[in-house]
């Protein structure tokens, strides 16, 4: 499979309006598009967010690159979205509205894992909810097309991202259509769409319209037919049978494993749906005289199946994470109704020197003057932090960050992250010379690729380190170590703190960066994120085990004591994900307990769209292995708000509001053993009386548990969904028990 080259990002000529500069803010009303000499603007953005200038904010990366492209780029922010005129404030756009949710899914950002409503948006002036409608994606379309119907809408962001093809919609309980049904745009841009946006407003701007588009990367279109140039493959017949992780390709078989491998398991009604589609398994691909793979797309089961059909849509999932590698993926596509969902194949992953054009571009690195006064906790988070990468190989099951931004690692230069180093000491205000952050979707994948291109554009593995680190992955931090060294020495920087989330088994397999992170980038607390403590959960996860985590733990513990510093780790755990049982629930609990942690603050499992973790939850299968109808390869899933609070519950085993629960739940299990106060029990027996006073049994409980250190520490938000959580892990507090 040949590595597949794009054009440079900036190989298209300027379009004419470059000759009016660039612009200390991008205009938010027709008083400062005035002010610029402008008549009207070429493109308007439209976030869910506030404005801040800052490339951790996805409107303005997008607003600055479209800039020095020589567009003309206005921002309505937050609009009312009840009101159609908050959307002509800027006039009408010459070539395109462009819409995003924000940098958080809308309705992750309103709603909690238990569906309560949340009173707080970090993304606002004032930390003040309920600023933006649910599925913002949607309405805010529907708005710019009632505003002014003929002007084309393109949409992106990771609200659109997660929803391209038909998913599974946690807060209606039920699979809903692609939001490019939904919505009514044009075009939707998914994951890191620079390359996308810059093709798509070019070829606009040159008088196409998006019949012409229909094959750029990185997008998905709403079609009469598919394209008849196009072989299409029926997913369910190329690979039905079959584990993900032991296919090199899961459309080379041969003859004999073009239809499913067991009848039964097969839904007798799938195949009148197929009955009409010329089927080319890879093998036969020469009878059907086809020399190019990128004649074949893949049909997946249609928006009106998966919809009545869990495993089906477990299927779907599964075909659509195999189909991510932009070197060998084939389109898609999915039939909604009368009408096809065509997505085209993933943008090829910025170079070096092209991210560090987008980070070398203007930005104010503060929010809009408008807001003067008011804080945006997001901005205040990320204000001293700086992205070095883009994407992630870990494949963790619950995590959207694969499907948004991919699993290829992209990274900018060290000298791009000096520079803007020296960027945020001239403009950030009041700078201490405290850096909160060098770090990304993990802190430590900068650099971290393939040996070599070439079996990279071939690999179908859903993650480079699980069940093993591969072979072929690069585990040298040197690159990252070397940066960090050079970040500390730059005049006026005091503290470079690493914020992000770490991967620890990458980490173990370099001592001398786990020793550089110990001794000079750890202010006391350090968090990573095992998730579970019990091997099926981790397998199901595709998290490593916890021998890894105590191999990490030993290390830090080792560097810290040479470094002269008290330093502890804060664990991550998740609760109720899919295939967790109650007792691995207690298990990890026994757990926490031996190792003395007691977390104040804790993760239940959040079904975002498009994740694996989130098949598993809706069909009750694991997509990860070989689908079947039959009831033994059903796993568990904790669904009820009930239950998933009985699986919160053993982490904070702990808190005295759970302990009810947990005596319930493990007299259930018939582990009574574990209530009482001896060493080895969760939790206290009930409080008996004893004459006129009361027996304390949280006093007995405690009675030999001193709190030597206690902290705080807040997520660092990145301009992205956080990765363990697919939303955002809010401030956890760790107490190390004595």
């Amino acid at each position: 499979m040949p590595v597949i080259k794009a054009p440079d990002l900036n190989h298209h000529p300027k379009y004419w309006a470059e000759c009016f500069g660039t612009a200390d803010f991008l205009p938010t009303t027709r008083a400062e598009m005035d002010a610029l000499g402008w008549d009207s603007c070429d493109i308007i953005i439209i976030s869910g967010d506030a404005y801040v200038d800052h490339p951790s904010f996805g409107a303005a990366i997008i607003g600055r690159l479209l800039e020095s492209q020589g567009f003309r780029v206005g921002i309505i922010d937050q609009p009312k979205w009840d009101d159609t005129r908050e959307f002509q404030k800027l006039g009408k756009p010459n070539l395109y509205f462009g819409i995003s949710a924000g940098n958080m899914d809308s309705m992750i950002n309103r709603y909690t894992a238990d569906l309560k409503l949340r009173h707080d948006d970090a993304y606002t002036p004032g930390n003040v909810g309920g600023k933006r409608p649910d599925r913002a994606v949607t309405v805010y379309a529907q708005r710019c097309r009632a505003a002014y119907r003929e002007v084309p809408i393109v949409i992106g962001g990771i609200e659109a991202s997660l929803r391209r093809i038909a998913q599974f919609d946690y807060w209606s309980d039920q699979v809903k259509r692609s939001v490019l049904v939904d919505s009514g745009a044009d075009i939707l841009l998914y994951g890191n769409a620079e390359r996308a946006i810059v093709d798509v407003s070019h070829m606009f701007a040159n008088g196409k319209t998006v019949k012409d588009m229909r094959f750029v990367r990185g997008t998905a279109v709403l079609l009469d037919a598919a394209p008849s140039e196009y072989v299409q493959l029926d997913s369910t017949r190329i690979d039905w049978p079959g584990k993900i992780d032991l296919i090199n390709s899961p459309y080379d078989m041969g003859k004999d494993k073009y239809t499913p491998a067991n009848e039964d398991d097969f839904n007798e009604q799938q195949d009148a749906e197929f009955q009409a589609i010329r089927m080319v398994p890879a093998p036969l691909k020469k009878q059907a005289n086809l020399d190019k793979d990128e004649l074949l797309c893949i049909r997946l089961p249609s928006f009106e199946k998966i919809k009545n059909d869990p495993i089906l849509y477990a299927h779907a999932s599964r075909i659509l994470h195999q189909e991510s590698n932009p070197h060998n993926a084939k389109p898609l596509i999915q039939k909604h109704g009368n009408k096809e969902i065509w997505v085209n194949t993933p943008p090829i992953p910025l170079e070096t020197y092209e991210m560090d054009s987008v980070f070398d571009l203007y930005y104010a690195r503060v929010p809009h003057p408008k807001y003067a006064g008011q804080k945006i906790p997001a901005y205040d988070m990320i204000k001293t932090s700086i992205n070095i990468m883009r994407g992630c190989f870990g494949g963790c099951t619950f995590c959207s960050i694969t499907e948004h931004e991919g699993r290829v690692i992209q990274s900018r230069s060290q000298e791009s992250v000096l520079r803007e180093i020296e960027d945020m000491k001239l403009k950030v205000p009041n700078f201490t010379g405290q850096i909160s952050d060098l770090g990304g979707p993990t802190a430590n994948m900068y650099h971290l690729n393939c040996k070599s291109k070439e079996i990279q554009s071939t690999c179908r593995r859903l993650s480079c380190v699980f069940p093993s680190i591969c072979s072929n992955l690069k585990t040298d931090h040197s690159e990252t170590t070397s940066l960090y060294r050079k970040a500390r020495a730059i005049p006026g920087i005091k503290n470079v703190a690493i914020a992000s989330g770490l991967r620890y088994d990458l980490a173990v397999r370099d001592p001398e960066y786990v020793k550089e992170l110990v001794t000079h980038h750890v202010g006391g607390y350090l968090k990573i994120a095992p998730e579970h403590s019990e091997e099926g959960t981790l397998n199901m996860m595709m998290k490593p085990s916890m021998e890894t985590y105590h191999q990490f733990e030993k290390m830090f513990n080792k560097y810290s004591k040479a470094a002269g510093k008290k330093q502890y780790l804060i664990p991550y755990f998740i609760a109720a994900h899919p295939g967790c049982e109650d007792e691995d629930m207690m298990n990890l609990a026994l757990w926490l307990k031996k190792n003395k942690f007691r977390l104040d603050q804790v993760q239940t499992f959040y079904p975002s769209p498009m994740s694996l973790a989130t098949a598993m939850y809706h069909s009750g299968r694991n997509p990860l292995k070989r689908l079947s109808y039959k009831k033994e390869n059903r796993i568990t899933v904790t669904k009820d708000i009930s239950s998933r609070r009985v699986h919160k519950a053993y982490i904070r085993f702990h808190d005295e509001k759970s302990w009810d629960t947990l005596r319930e739940s493990l007299r259930s299990m018939g582990r009574s053993d574990l209530i009482g106060h001896g060493e080895n029990c969760l939790v206290p027996p009930e409080e008996k009386t004893r004459g006129n006073s009361r027996f304390n049994s949280k006093k007995a409980f405690n009675a030999k548990t001193t709190n030597l250190s206690g902290g705080r520490v807040k997520f660092s938000a990145k301009g992205k969904m956080n990765k363990k959580t697919s939303g955002k892990k809010r401030k956890v507090s760790i107490k190390k028990m004595q």
